[in-house]
């Protein structure tokens, strides 16, 4: 297939997907010239096991061409996130990163933590590599500039000021504790710091409490004091906080057990945003440099690298890359193994994390390979589960009701594999059978039409219910009929009194049994359990939540949000919205006759108005 494929393929820099039988993505790849480098792989002889497997493999190839080899390659990063290709090295990062922002649309800024699209107008800082990091960076700015950190909807209703105003973490803009100007000064300061001069912020801090002392207003000036130790605490110039560094992400990779774990620290501005441990797939047999490079193109595939980069090991086609990251970010991106100095003891520091990192997961697997066997051994499976699913119901007198899916196997939880099933029925209000055959039913119809050959490791090696002998019953039954007849099922009911330890094990053809108390596989099955229910409750609340914030409102032909609020800012609720004569709704701002008659009759459906307008509501 792959000859084939040459007679008419360009020599042009571009993109190339190696396809199977069913138009899945086996491998992508670039080239500076794609008839030359596709061709390579005509050549069996000269190819190692892994691609050998992957040419007989083959079915079709795909070509996109670019103008330059850098555009092939921020393509080529895009297509392995978007496509999982079997034998590319894949990054697992499915998370957003938080950021920082101090808001610019109002006169008293806020302080805040962002995730997401950057539309709200301000100044941004990160990415954070944690929402713990970022939280903790705002407390300590607190103390020093004394931010509100408040949404906008509370600071406009305050009448007086809250308690981070009495703990000396904000100035109280809200109530007129300090004015505009006074604060826009802290503002900057805040930006300077940010931006990595808080070299500038310590000096103006300094001479202002000496200024304050000179004219003997030594509360003011023990204030300011307060926040110069602050800013001493949280600048803290070391291996950590490495203020020569400036902008930078460390990179470093450390490799074990034909594993690899790369270690990502966050500086900017001298400070360090903290860091991620990453553990890419099939990297088995790559050099350091080829899984960093592999790694770093995925990386800033959704993200803006900064203007330097410093790395543990040298990468093949640095230059390349740099170029690449360059044209996505607008401005020169350096590349840079150091040797010598802070730098170099700041990706020391890394490599380290990366070890231990990795060998903390080596462990665990290790640990988690044990108890994947004592399981297969205690349910009678056929090898170790590589995929463990785990499903339960959530729900309050039969509503908002959720069945979840959560999945586990030899590296633990696997959280992108998570689902949630919004119960549609119809269904008897607490039928908890019910709603475990329709989660079933749906779960199964459409991983029989999407895997039918189970070959994509999206089919489960064993499946636990949480209940007892009647959902155990009806899963079976789901499966039977849909003729899935080859999936274990296992049903863990609560003990007496729910006491965890006491749980019974239901099976197919097999009388429960309990495990002793102190069993580690007992412990593990627990765990499963009680993180399925951990997540239908998290879904059953956000659920419920989002219903909470939904307003009688809402369903008023021609009320949209300016009109919405205006009506609750005049009544304080929807429910004095309802109870409103239409003389009251005549006076809200921007509720004219039309817009009140509207909605009293939406309210009062049994009303008539002998001059109401066409489209109103009346009823004879």
């Amino acid at each position: 297939m792959i000859s084939g494929a040459l007679v008419s393929m360009p020599a042009a820099p571009g993109v190339y997907r190696m396809l199977d039988l069913s138009g899945n993505a086996l491998y992508v790849g670039k080239a500076r010239s794609l008839k030359k480098r596709v061709t390579t792989y005509t050549q069996i002889a000269r190819l190692p096991e892994r691609l050998r497997r992957m040419v007989s493999e083959t079915s079709t190839v795909e070509i996109i061409t670019t103008h330059t080899e850098a555009e092939a390659l921020l393509l080529e990063a895009n297509l392995i996130k978007r496509l999982k290709p079997k034998y590319n090295i894949l990054l697992r990062d499915d998370k957003s990163y938080p950021w920082l922002v101090i808001t610019e649309d109002g006169e008293f800024p806020q302080l805040a933590k962002h995730r997401g699209a950057q539309v709200r107008k301000g100044r941004y800082w990160g990415p954070f590599a944690s929402a713990w990091s970022v939280n903790q960076t705002i407390q300590a700015l607190q103390r020093v500039f004394l931010l509100r950190t408040c949404p906008d909807t509370v600071f406009a209703n305050r009448t007086r000021p809250c308690l981070l105003f009495q703990i000396k973490r904000c100035s109280a803009p809200c109530v007129g504790r300090i004015d505009a100007e006074a604060y826009g000064a802290l503002v900057r300061q805040a930006s300077d710091f940010l931006s990595g001069r808080a070299g500038t912020v310590q000096h103006d801090l300094a001479a202002a409490m000496a200024a304050a002392a000179d004219v003997m207003e030594y509360e003011r000036a023990a204030a300011i004091r307060d926040r110069i130790r602050g800013l001493a605490h949280i600048r803290g110039g070391d291996v950590i906080n490495p203020e020569s560094v400036g902008d930078a992400d460390v990179i470093a990779i450390h490799q074990a057990a034909g594993q690899s774990c790369l270690q990502v620290f966050f500086i900017r501005g001298g400070r360090n945003y903290g860091n991620r441990s990453f553990f890419p797939t099939q990297a088995q047999g790559a050099t350091p440099g080829d899984v960093l490079g592999a790694f770093i193109a995925q990386f800033y595939d959704d993200k803006t690298p900064p203007p330097l980069i410093l790395l543990s090991n040298t990468v093949p086609q640095a230059d390349l890359l740099k170029d690449a990251l360059g044209l996505k970010a607008g401005y020169k991106v350096e590349l840079a193994v150091p040797q010598r100095g802070e730098k170099r003891h700041v990706v020391e520091h890394a490599a380290t994390n990366a070890r231990e990192a990795l060998e903390r997961k080596l462990a665990e697997s290790a640990g988690q390979e044990k108890l994947l066997a004592a399981t297969a051994a205690l349910f009678g499976l056929e090898g170790n589960p590589e995929r463990i699913e785990v499903y339960d119901n959530s729900h309050i007198m039969g509503t908002n009701a959720y069945g979840v899916m959560i999945v586990a196997g030899p590296e633990g939880f696997i959280k992108p594999a998570y689902r949630r099933f919004s119960i549609k029925g119809p269904i008897t209000p607490g039928d908890d059978f019910a709603m475990m055959r329709e989660v079933l039913t749906r779960r199964f119809v459409r991983a029989t039409a999407e895997d039918s050959s189970r070959e994509d490791g999206t089919w489960p090696d064993l499946v636990v219910i949480d209940g007892g002998a009647g959902q155990l019953s009806a899963a079976r039954a789901v499966l039977d009929e849909l003729g899935v007849s080859d999936v274990p099922l296992v049903a863990i009911a609560k003990g007496p009194d729910r006491d965890a330890g006491r749980e019974w094990f239901h099976l197919p053809d097999r009388s429960p049994f309990q495990l002793p108390p102190r069993d580690p596989v007992l412990y593990f099955l627990q765990r499963l359990r009680d993180e399925a229910h951990r997540y239908a409750i998290t879904t059953h609340r956000a659920s419920r939540s989002r219903k909470i914030t939904t307003s009688e409102l809402d369903g008023i032909p021609g009320i949209g949000s300016a009109r919405k609020k205006a009506l609750l800012n005049h009544f304080g609720s929807a429910r004095g919205v309802r109870q409103a004569g239409l003389k009251d709704l005549e006076a809200v701002s921007g509720i004219n006759r039309t817009t009140a008659r509207l909605i009293y009759g939406y309210f009062n459906p049994d009303a008539r108005f002998d001059d109401l307008p066409a489209g109103g509501i009346r009823k004879d």
